[in-house]
């Protein structure tokens, strides 16, 4: 008799993600799980938004709010792999 087996399976990471809710590229399954960034080789833990295909994160330029009180975001260029911690 075989038991069975429970998976824990996370869903697949997107090509593109962003942690703000009212975002259309936010996916609330995603984050059940800690997601770690990765940046032209280096861990990032500031990022707000990524896309692997286009080869871009968004950061925020320090403690710089927009007129909405949202931070402002930098896009910074390079390889980007996303991984779940």
């Amino acid at each position: 008799m075989t038991t069975p087996t429970v998976t824990n399976e996370a869903p697949a990471l997107p090509d593109r993600l962003s942690i703000d809710a009212r975002s259309p590229y936010y996916v609330a399954a995603v984050f059940e799980r800690e997601v770690g960034i990765r940046f032209n080789g280096k861990e990032r833990l500031d990022v707000e938004e990524y896309c692997i295909s286009e080869g871009w994160i968004k950061v925020p330029a320090g403690k710089t709010l927009d007129r909405k009180g949202n931070p402002l975001l930098l896009k910074l260029k390079g390889r980007v792999e996303a991984f779940y911690r």
